[in-house]
């Protein structure tokens, strides 16, 4: 009896968002089936008002044939959890596509509500892959690609942008909770963080990977760190690199 495990790609803003992006399966060996490649142009999609539609290219760089299920769903968080719900109100067409190996598939993306008058409004494409018939015998691991392309929708009137608020409380254990409140109408994505004591060099903590912290919501990390003598001042210093621009800020470190 074959095995089958997901693996769920997932991608990290770039400055160079809006240009190709390749997310891949890494191969675990020979003994694994149906580990595609795919290349997605854009990686996250942007529509507005004016622009209500948007074409997104899909390219399989592997050398056997893909067939992809997409389906749209509405994106909200709660306290600091993704919450995911069905959505007809963004339109994928078309909803599978297959496309042969080395080959290219358009899908598009169309709005079919309006644009709220005064935030902005979050989806996700989701695109999954359907695994491949194994070859008679294999006892491997069989393996598909699943990605979800973020959709911003910006509103009406007024400027969409973020509001961040940054706090930092130490915790017991050699703990640091840093906490960011998105106080906007827009979305923030953190691509990564770090600590430093104010006038040194060396971060005491620090934080890699990709988090999105919708409007009105919040986001908290909890740190640990091995120099709690050294955090005993009353401030930290913080650099972050979000994609609403460079955070470099000093903070009063708070009680939980």
């Amino acid at each position: 009896m074959n095995n089958s495990i997901l693996l769920t790609a997932a991608h990290r803003y770039w400055k160079t968002v809006g240009h190709a992006a390749v997310c891949a399966l890494m191969l675990f060996g020979s003994g694994v089936a149906g580990a595609a490649t795919w290349e997605i142009d854009p990686v996250r999609v942007e529509l507005s008002p004016q622009q209500q539609t948007a074409a997104i290219k899909i390219k399989n760089n592997s050398n056997q044939t893909t067939t992809i299920q997409i389906n749209v769903v509405a994106w909200s968080q709660s306290e600091g959890k993704d919450v995911y719900a069905s959505s007809k109100e963004l339109l994928v067409s078309p909803p599978m596509v297959t496309i042969a190996a080395n080959g290219e598939q358009i899908i598009r993306a169309a709005l079919r509500r309006p644009a709220d008058a005064t935030g902005e409004l979050t989806y996700r494409i989701n695109l999954q892959e359907l695994p491949v018939q194994p070859a008679p015998g294999f006892t491997g691991l069989q393996v598909a690609l699943r990605i979800g392309l973020p959709v911003f929708v910006k509103p009406k009137t007024g400027k969409a942008s973020p509001k961040m608020l940054w706090s930092v409380a130490r915790m017991p254990g050699n703990t640091l909770r840093v906490e960011l409140k998105n106080q906007g109408n827009a979305h923030v994505q953190v691509s990564d963080f770090a600590l430093y004591i104010p006038g040194e060099d060396r971060a005491i903590v620090n934080e890699s990977g990709s988090s999105y912290v919708l409007a009105g919501q919040a986001h908290e990390w909890l740190l640990k760190t091995g120099s709690s003598e050294k955090v005993s001042g009353g401030r930290l210093h913080l650099k972050a690199y979000t994609d609403a621009g460079n955070v470099d800020t000093e903070l009063e470190l708070g009680k939980p």
